[in-house]
């Protein structure tokens, strides 16, 4: 099938090289030129494990193209997804300033032929209504632009040239394994009360749904969710709060085990294995972050409030998330005493492992609170190392290596859980270390050998 994907940000990218490396022809179109310039030369502007290979192979093929002229994408497509960023506003609301410009530009340019348009951005819940309305506000101005002053037309639109139909496919992708969950996902969700907009959409997923690029083939055919518009929009936005509200419970339990001395990492075990619970998500340690998980709690609560509705529990998931971030300060104060004039060194910068993304990261948090209290900072990040980002890294010092982190170090603190700090030489670092301590916010060293390179180890809940 022809698919257009409007934005290439860590969804639309991602989206765009997966639907071309399983066979449809996809242009993917970004207003920025440098951007579009750097993706052609088959280079990723994200770091995103495996995007860049299947990319490559993709555009070697004539699958996959990229451009910045909106008008010959949406002439391309039988499909079009708009995959824009929808930051939060102040007020905790979306900002849908891209989604509709995006989709004003996508009615400026309709020329006939039946379009299916997807929601694959996180927008607000209605706005599949929204956007329709929208690119119809587009199509009425293209159509009054053509009027002269005589009231002639300067060009003669096809009477099919406005015929389409919205589709909401939220996305559900994890970054650092987003490309493995395009290809796996738990489920597909469409939303729309249009039969042939759904049967396109299927189309387009057969090679997924049918698990053709899964690991395991002897697997049962993905699940499709067929529903209306507004649901479809509800689901991305329930599951992110879910998840997260799963991940600030443990966390409350975490901080009660570190009163009464019990384990939250054996206790996480223990309700895990409860089938009705499940052990996903329920690693105890500094919270979460992101693009996400922040933005789409918020949003919701947000939507809540609009409509008459306080919703307190998704409100005390973000109270209890803000503060688990400072869990690690509090934890170094009760080791080191006062911080003033101490050398602190942060194992990590991203928000999770295997992505270049700082969004919301908790380590900016940490880093504020600890410059506050007259601490140094320094940090080690193998993937800003490796690429020398400093954006938003104010008021740390980013070191090359794990051992210039932590040489004169009063203690050092596990934000990130990079697999490659499993393996670190933390004895020479201790060695290193005016005072070896490592306060674990992840709960993710092997204790026992951490403490015999002469470490000592604080956990969260432990």
């Amino acid at each position: 099938m022809r698919v257009c994907v409007i934005g290439t940000g860590y969804v639309g990218l991602v989206t765009g090289a997966c639907l071309a490396h399983i066979g449809h022809h996809v242009i993917c179109v970004d207003n920025n030129e440098e951007k579009v310039k750097l993706m052609k030369s088959g280079q990723s502007p994200i770091y995103e494990p495996g995007l860049s290979e299947i990319m490559q192979s993709a555009s070697k093929d004539g699958k996959l193209e990229f451009t910045s002229d909106l008008a010959g994408g949406v002439a391309h497509g039988e499909i079009l997804f708009i995959a824009v960023g929808t930051p939060a506003l102040p007020t905790g609301e979306s900002d849908t300033r891209y989604v509709e410009a995006v989709a004003k530009g996508i009615g400026a340019h309709l020329n006939g032929g039946y379009k299916v348009i997807v929601n694959k951005s996180t927008v607000p819940i209605g706005s599949g209504d929204w956007v329709r309305r929208i690119v119809l506000d587009g199509v009425a101005e293209r159509q009054q632009s053509l009027v002269t002053a005589g009231g002639a037309t300067t060009e003669v639109l096809p009477e099919n040239h406005a015929q389409f139909d919205v589709v909401s496919n939220p996305e559900f992708l994890r970054e650092g394994s987003a490309v493995y969950d395009t290809f796996n996902p738990d489920r597909i969700v469409l939303g729309s009360n249009n039969k042939k907009a759904i049967a396109m959409m299927q189309e387009l997923y057969i090679p997924i749904i049918e698990r053709q690029y899964a690991e395991d083939k002897s697997l049962p055919p993905v699940p499709v969710v067929v529903t209306d518009l507004s649901s479809a929009e509800m689901i991305k936005y329930a599951a992110n709060a879910f998840l997260a509200t799963k991940i600030s419970f443990i966390n409350e339990v975490a901080n009660i085990c570190d009163r009464v001395g019990a384990d939250v990492t054996e206790v996480a075990k223990g309700i895990g294995l409860d089938s009705r619970i499940g052990g996903k998500f329920l690693q105890a340690g500094i919270g979460w972050g992101g693009s996400c998980f922040p933005k789409d709690v918020s949003a919701l609560v947000h939507t809540a409030d609009d409509y008459g509705y306080e919703a307190h529990l998704l409100k005390s998931a973000v109270s209890v998330n803000q503060r688990q971030r400072l869990i690690v300060v509090e934890k170094l104060q009760q080791v080191l005493k006062i911080l003033k004039g101490k050398t602190v060194g942060l194992l990590g910068l991203t928000f999770k492992p295997d992505t270049d993304d700082m969004r919301d990261a908790p380590a900016l948090d940490i880093i504020e609170h600890l410059n506050r209290l007259g601490a140094k900072v320094k940090a080690y990040d193998p993937i800003v190392a490796q690429s020398g980002m400093r954006h938003g890294l104010a008021g740390v010092l980013v070191e090359t290596d794990p051992e210039r982190l932590a040489d004169g170090c009063d203690a050092l603190v596990v934000i990130t859980e990079w697999q490659q700090f499993r393996q670190l030489d933390y004895a020479k670092m201790s060695s290193l270390m005016t005072n070896p301590v490592v306060i674990d916010g992840r709960n993710f060293l092997d204790r026992e050998a951490v403490e015999t390179a002469g470490f000592r180890y604080v956990g969260i809940g432990r």
